[in-house]
This record gives structure tokens, C-alpha cells and sequence, in this order.
């Protein structure tokens, strides 16, 4: 396979060398052929450009860091039947518990919460039942063909004996009727420019009715259900869980329901279509029953937490931290044509890439891109895809973890510090699941000498991004907080056979376009803000970030094993050394 037998992996002078063995269908009509190279034989098995199979039958993993093994992790972690993996849905479920299985096979010791893996964050999910209802002058509505009711965590106002009144245009206050001409009634909108559409997670609006005008209506109706396809409108009602606050337990104020109907249902309240209508129109009598529960699922939304107890009697009271976010993006309502939308994507990048530096794609890159899509027919069938599976992000940093915790537990003897494994949940959510270990620790927090993340680092080709290749490595923040632990992350890359190209880029805001702000983007910054030093190791953001497109046959494997192998000898030479690293200062907000 051409890919794995041009970038070999790295013959590291390294302990785990040592360790025994046990779109909608994306149509493009702009001008420009993309050429899409397979190899021959990759024709026939169905292979990546890499040479990497769609699926991969799994093997009995080693103590040794391997190849092989993050193939057979990263291939169950990603795999479809995890939805994504996103937080607040039963795909994050599925996800942490494959972790948590492989632990407990390991031998680490449980550290979450009543002796068992987990930490669950206080996730609910929020919904109406089927059973919920809604008739105009006794005529009964057909709850998703004619409408349904958007969750939100704010319970519905009882609707009983409101007036219809049209409303206006959704989005447009100059065309809108008053907070006063609102008030109880149930208020119809048409969409604006921006409704409607059945995009992400079901277009769903946000989560409630509009705060402001209408805030004292009963409801608020906007006639956009027709453009929701019937699985859009089954993830309307299917939210993910949200985050609850516990300082906050109070049940909310009820508010107006916010309604999604279709057009015809739109014209039976108010007596006549809605187009054309003047806004203070007004149509029928509606009563309802909207059946509003609040379901907790924090097996939902958890972090998995894991101990390898250290080998000295002193030191196993210190920990070193090393982590990666198990989360996703999940899925999406509507799916898209797999391979058009990456060669495309790939096709635009390669032109935002070329003179050294990532630039926006112009408009006439976009115009000179068209994707042959007989070409990608011949070499394998249609694969329309709705699944984020997050195999780079962060597939490849949790899978990593996990294969670091198996060779460290089999070391003899083990290193003389503790290690502190944290595969954070809700990283994709705004870090929540970092911010909620953190503040809630299972260790205590000065106990914990440095913290590791990894976040995406399967690629890193030159392809994927400016400077790019099979010795390419970011390092963001290990100086902020501590030059001692960056000087341990230098010295080590340059004792490997192979150095890395440490890109210490990303911790300059200032200095180059590809900047991204990424010190505070992962789950490492939580850590930073507590007073414990980090370094967050990543090969860059690329083509298929937070893409159907993101799956494992995608994955720099031989890149991607050096780079564990690499993080696993720091794991160890943090946990060996005789002081913690010192640490300088508060960390600046970059």
C-alpha cells in the first residue's frame, strides 16, 4: 500500500520498541477536473488514496505501542456504530464505555466516581412526546406531519384558547407585530432569510421562542416545517443533552413554546394562507398539550478517569496528567456524497496551501474546482455519509491515551509517579468536560505535577497543511506555565533517532495567519488556568475537520504511531524525575 510503504515508522530508540508482547449529495458544476488517484489494487478492496480500508477487522492488542494497535483502536473508536460520539447523546455512551472496558482488561485502577470509571457531568435531555397535542376549533393537528414543538430548557406556557395572529417575518422587527398584539396569542411567522433550513441537527432555531416582542404570547409558530426532510424533523424532537448547572437546580419560568408547522397547517389556524397575509391578521381559537419531560442522562456526558499507581512510595502521591477529549460533533440530519465532498475539499485546500502559507479559498479557487463525479463512481459506489466520526478529532489523541495506558501498565517497574489518565467528555461543547475535572477533581489538584493533551495528531501530511510531513509536530503552551517541562519536551525530541519539527507556532498569537487561537481551544487550557503546567501536542487542523470525511482510513498510521510512542517516553520521564516540573507563573490568557 503506497502510502504505508513510502513513510515507514520510525525506528525510535524508544521503550515501547522494548516492551514484551501479551448535502444534501454534493453535485459541483463549477469549471476544473479533480483528479482522484487510488492505486490499482486499492480499486478492488475499496481502499483510501492512503491505502487504508473503510473498515478494519480488529486484533488483540500488545503492550508494545504499535501501529497495528491504534489501526484496531482508532477503527472501533470512529467506527459509524459510535454516531459521533457527541456529548449529550448515546454515542458518547457507547464511546466511553469501550474505554472504560479496555481499563478495566488493562488492570488501571477505577478513579471517577463511587469507585467506577466515570465521572458523569449532570447531563439532561430535554423533549416532548408524541403524545403532545394541538387543535384549532376542535380540529386536531397531526403532531410532526403538521407541526412540532422545539425543546428548549424552558417548559411551554399552557395554550388554551389562544388566538391565532400572524406575526410577521421571523428575524424582521420591521415587519413584525407588537409585544401588545402578541400577548396571549399564539403568534404565526414566516421564515426569514435565514429559517428553515434543515441543515445540523435537524434545523433546529436555538431552542425557544423569540425573548424579546414575543415573549408574552402563548406560542410562536413559524411555517418552515415543510423544509425539513423526515429525518430532520425526527432530530428536531431528539435533541442532545444538555449541561445542567447543580447550583442552579431551580425549574425555569415557562415561556412561549416555540412551534415549527408546515404551511397547510400554517393555513388552517389562520383561516388562509399565509402568504400575503398582513401581520395583525388573525385566524382561529388553539388549545394544546404540550408534553414537556426533562430526562437526566448523565451517562451521557462523562469523563472516563484511570489511575496507574506509581512505583515509589514518596513520589506515587504526585501525578502526571495526560488526556484527549472522547467527544465528537455527532451527526447529521441530511447526508452527503462521501467522496465528492472530500475531493473537493482536498481540491480547495491544496490551492489554499500552495506558496507556503494557509490562505482563504478565493473565489476563484472555488469557480476553478469541479468534482468527476463518474470518475469516483468507477472506483467505488456511491457512500452517501451523515456520520461525524471524529477519527482525527479526537479519535487519534483518546486511542493514543489508551494505548499509552496499556504500555505503561505493563512496565517493570512502572514509573515512580502516578499517572493520571482523563478522557474528557463535552471538549466540542466548550471544554466542559475539562472545566468540570478540574473543578471537581479525583486527585488533588496540586497533586497533579503536569498535564499532557493530545488533540488530533493522525495526520499532519504536507498535504493537510502548510509545512507539513511524516516529522511534523505542534507543541502549544509547554513554556507558558513552566520552561522546565519545555525544556523536558526539547530534550527529549532531540535524543529520538528521528526528531520531530516541533512547530512551536501556535503559541505566538501574533506572528502567522494559521494562528486559530488553538492554546484555548482544547482541554489543556483548563488545566493552564489552575496553575498546572501543560503541553498540548497536535498535527493541525486540515481538510476534514469536522467532516463526515474526518474516518480512519484517512489517518497518517506510521506519523501517528512515533508521535504516541514519542508522548509515551515523556509520560515516563515526567513521571521519573526527582522534582516536579517548576513552574514560573500565572498563565498569561493568549
Amino acid at each position: 500500500m503506497h502510502e504505508m510503504n513510502s513513510t515507514m515508522v520510525r525506528n525510535m530508540t524508544s521503550c515501547w520498541s522494548r516492551v514484551g508482547v501479551t448535502a444534501r449529495v454534493l453535485v459541483l458544476t463549477v469549471a476544473f477536473v479533480v483528479a482522484f488517484i487510488v492505486p490499482a489494487a486499492a480499486q478492488t478492496v475499496q481502499t483510501s488514496e492512503y491505502g487504508y480500508p473503510l473498515k478494519h477487522a480488529p486484533r488483540p492488542t500488545t503492550a508494545a505501542i504499535t501501529m497495528e494497535d491504534l489501526m484496531t483502536r482508532l477503527y472501533i473508536f470512529a467506527d459509524d456504530s459510535m454516531q459521533g460520539r457527541q456529548t449529550g447523546r448515546v454515542g458518547n455512551m457507547k464511546g466511553t464505555a469501550y474505554i472504560a472496558r479496555e481499563l478495566e482488561r488493562i488492570g488501571l485502577r477505577p478513579a471517577g466516581d463511587d469507585g467506577s470509571f466515570f465521572q458523569a457531568l449532570p447531563y439532561s435531555v430535554r423533549r416532548y412526546t408524541d403524545g403532545s397535542t394541538l387543535s384549532v376549533n376542535g380540529r386536531a393537528l397531526g403532531w410532526n406531519t403538521d407541526w412540532l414543538a422545539v425543546p428548549s430548557r424552558t417548559p411551554p406556557l399552557r395554550i388554551a384558547n389562544a388566538q391565532v395572529i400572524y406575526g410577521g417575518i421571523a428575524g424582521d422587527t420591521t415587519q413584525q407585530i407588537t409585544s401588545q398584539q402578541a400577548m396571549g396569542r399564539l403568534v404565526l411567522l414566516s421564515p426569514g432569510a435565514q429559517g428553515g433550513r434543515g441543515g445540523r441537527g435537524g434545523g433546529r432555531r436555538g431552542g425557544g421562542a423569540p425573548a424579546n416582542r414575543f415573549a408574552n404570547a402563548a406560542a410562536v409558530a413559524t411555517v418552515d416545517l415543510d423544509n425539513l426532510s423526515p429525518a430532520a424533523r425526527a432530530l428536531v424532537n431528539d435533541p442532545a443533552g444538555q449541561l445542567d448547572n447543580p447550583q442552579n437546580a431551580t425549574t425555569p419560568e415557562p415561556g412561549p413554546a416555540n412551534l415549527r408547522i408546515t404551511a397547510a397547517a400554517a393555513a388552517i389556524l389562520l383561516g388562509r394562507n399565509v402568504e400575503g397575509a398582513a401581520p395583525g391578521t388573525t385566524g382561529g381559537t388553539v388549545s394544546g398539550r404540550l408534553d414537556y419531560v426533562v430526562q437526566p442522562v448523565p451517562e451521557y456526558g462523562r469523563n472516563v478517569v484511570a489511575i496507574l499507581p506509581g512505583s515509589d512510595p514518596v513520589l506515587r502521591n504526585q501525578y502526571v496528567a495526560i488526556g484527549a477529549h472522547n467527544d465528537h460533533v455527532g451527526y447529521t440530519a441530511n447526508a452527503v456524497d462521501h467522496d465528492s465532498l472530500r475531493a473537493f475539499a482536498s481540491a480547495r485546500l491544496a490551492r489554499q496551501i500552495q506558496g507556503g502559507e494557509l490562505r482563504s479559498a478565493t473565489a476563484d479557487d472555488l469557480a476553478s474546482i469541479r468534482v468527476n463525479v463518474d470518475s469516483l463512481r468507477r472506483i467505488r459506489p456511491a457512500r452517501p455519509d451523515s456520520i461525524r466520526n471524529g477519527a482525527d478529532d479526537d479519535g487519534s489523541g483518546s486511542m493514543a491515551v489508551l494505548e499509552i495506558a496499556e504500555a505503561l501498565a505493563a512496565m517493570n517497574p512502572r514509573p515512580r509517579r502516578s499517572i493520571l489518565f482523563v478522557w474528557h467528555t463535552g471538549e466540542e461543547s466548550g471544554l466542559s468536560g475539562s472545566r468540570w475535572y478540574v473543578q471537581n477533581p479525583t486527585v488533588a489538584r496540586d497533586s497533579i505535577v503536569a498535564a499532557i493533551n493530545i488533540d488530533m495528531i493522525g495526520r499532519g501530511r504536507a498535504t493537510d497543511l502548510p509545512g507539513g510531513g511524516d516529522d511534523y509536530l505542534a507543541v502549544v503552551g509547554s513554556d507558558s506555565l513552566s520552561n522546565d517541562l519545555g525544556d523536558i519536551v526539547r530534550g527529549l525530541n532531540q535524543r529520538q533517532s528521528r526528531p520531530f519539527r516541533l512547530d512551536y507556532r501556535f503559541d505566538r498569537p501574533t506572528d502567522w495567519p494559521g494562528y486559530n487561537n488553538i492554546y484555548n481551544r482544547s482541554d489543556h487550557a483548563n488545566y493552564a488556568r489552575s496553575g498546572i503546567p501543560i503541553a498540548f501536542f497536535f498535527t493541525g487542523l486540515h481538510q476534514d475537520y469536522h467532516q463526515v470525511t474526518d474516518e480512519p482510513q484517512y489517518i497518517d498510521y506510521p506519523h501517528y504511531t512515533a508521535i504516541t510512542r514519542y508522548i509515551g517516553d515523556l509520560m515516563v520521564q515526567i513521571g521519573n524525575r526527582a522534582q516536579r516540573p517548576a513552574v514560573k507563573g500565572p498563565v498569561s490568557n493568549q
